[in-house]
């Protein structure tokens, strides 16, 4: 391994070391930097086996970061944007939908506080909490004051 190869691992570490990423955000964001055929999969490879690349701390990731402001829908094009496997994203977004109400609830009090007046106010509070990705079930419970 000379030196090009050493440099395609630093640059993929120094973007770990901002936040996690999966393979396939890696591939996209290094590509340009490969200078020979295979050289890139060869470090992630390396990076992978060490420990460094890591799907399910991506996943994790997401969800600490993103699931308490976001619906699950958002939050499943978040985690499909990053090339992670179906399998994992499918998981993630079942554990999401159990909660998404109370999710909901929380983002629209923070935002909203109280009950529109209104058949507009009420409209835009629904496309706020759609722009968030939750579920139309979940913003016509919040959206109408209805508990559990």
């Amino acid at each position: 391994m000379g030196f090009q190869a050493l440099s395609l691992k630093g640059r993929a570490l120094r973007l770990l070391a901002g936040r996690e990423h999966s393979r396939a955000e890696l591939e996209r964001k290094l590509a340009a930097h490969e200078t020979e055929p295979g050289e890139l999969a060869r470090a992630l490879d390396e990076l992978q086996a060490k420990g460094f690349i890591n799907e399910q701390r991506v996943v994790e990731s997401v969800l600490y970061r993103r699931a308490s402001s976001l619906g699950a829908s958002r939050v499943k094009q978040e985690l499909q944007a990053k090339g992670l496997p179906a399998e994992a994203v499918a998981q993630a977004v079942a554990g999401l939908q159990a909660t998404e109400l109370e999710r909901a609830r929380e983002v629209w009090r923070k935002k909203f506080g109280e009950p529109a007046s209104d058949a507009a106010g009420r409209a835009k509070q629904m496309r706020f909490l759609a722009s968030r990705g939750f579920s139309p079930e979940a913003i016509r419970r919040v959206v109408r004051g209805e508990d559990d």
